[in-house]
């Protein structure tokens, strides 16, 4: 499933423009939720007649373009989860694709979109003090250990939020950049649809379950694979195993050891050989199931981003995503 040229991008960037903002018979404008907002980006991606075509860079120029169609092979076996994605992000190209357009619940695979979003926002040696209304979760959450009063570094917060994925760390870290989750979320939401992804919606930077909390295989694709182009980023989804320091509530020094969930960083899965497995994110909730996203490599130094989501139990959803992995080697 190759990605499209640029005269289908043209036709398609045509077709979200006139599908943006449709004229009733009365010429009243009718605006769709959710619509693309092209009108900020016309010039940048062609479609302003002052504008030549040899100056234009396409949206999609580097992006893997999906069709609703499913493309599936006898290596992986469909019936363990949802939906999942295997994405050759170097060439362009979808390897598989199972329901990635369908809205599931996340999990803490959003916590992806959190690091970047803090990342692009805010500052790694700033600190902020840990509230107590920053500290109240769901029963069965996982925390980094913090506790109210604690000094810590936006740095620190991410190694707890994408290592032991710190649901704490998450909610100091929205607080911390937008001053609170709704804001946060707003501009989650505000950075998801500039990249494309606009078949989803955040309305938590940590991914405890909400109705109105959702993304796609897709989408989760769109949102990793920018998130990857940052080393810092890559840093964070590499490290097995972190020492954090900070302050606690008396002025004391606190140091606490960090292990990643990936199972496959920490030996417990093994990735198909010739296949190295850079890093990721795990999520896990009763109405997601269990989620996964992999930033993976092959023996030629060849990216790919492969995602698993609602599988039925941790081992399937390992299972599925070996076979997927697999799939980079055919």
């Amino acid at each position: 499933m190759k990605c499209i040229n640029k005269r289908m991008r043209t036709y398609i960037a045509g077709i979200l423009l006139a599908s943006s903002f449709l004229l009733t018979g009365c010429g009243e404008k009718t605006v769709l939720d959710n619509a693309y907002q092209i009108y900020d980006t016309t010039s940048a991606y062609g479609m302003d007649a002052s504008v030549s075509e040899h100056n234009v860079s396409y949206f999609a120029d580097n992006l893997c373009v999906a069709g609703t169609d499913n493309l599936l092979t006898e290596g992986v076996t469909e019936s363990l989860s949802e939906a999942a994605g295997l994405f050759d992000t170097a060439n362009h190209e979808v390897k598989f694709a199972k329901n990635i357009h369908e809205r599931l619940y996340p999990a803490s695979t959003t916590k992806i979109l959190t690091a970047y979003v803090a990342l692009k926002y805010g500052d790694l040696a700033a600190t902020a003090t840990v509230t107590e209304a920053e500290l109240q979760l769901e029963s069965g959450s996982t925390t980094c250990g913090l506790s109210v009063g604690d000094t810590i570094s936006l740095q620190e917060l991410l190694y707890g939020l994408m290592l032991c994925s710190g649901n704490d760390a998450a909610n100091v870290i929205a607080d911390m950049i937008s001053g609170s989750t709704e804001e946060f979320a707003n501009l989650m939401n505000q950075e998801a649809q500039a990249l494309g992804a606009t078949n989803s919606h955040f309305v938590n930077a940590n991914g405890l379950h909400s109705e109105e909390h959702y993304t796609t295989v897709y989408d989760m694709y769109l949102i990793f694979n920018t998130a990857v182009q940052d080393e810092r980023f890559l840093q964070l989804i590499t490290t097995q195993n972190y020492t954090a320091n900070f302050i606690n509530s008396a002025g004391e020094p606190i140091t606490k050891d960090w292990s990643t969930t990936n199972k496959y960083l920490k030996g417990e899965e093994t990735a198909p050989e010739g296949i190295n497995v850079i890093g990721g994110k795990t999520g896990t909730t009763n109405d997601a199931g269990y989620c996964l996203v992999l930033y993976s490599k092959n023996g030629d130094e060849i990216p790919y981003i492969s995602i698993v989501f609602k599988a039925d139990s941790r081992d399937n959803l390992y299972h599925e995503m070996t076979e997927l992995l697999g799939e980079i080697l055919k």
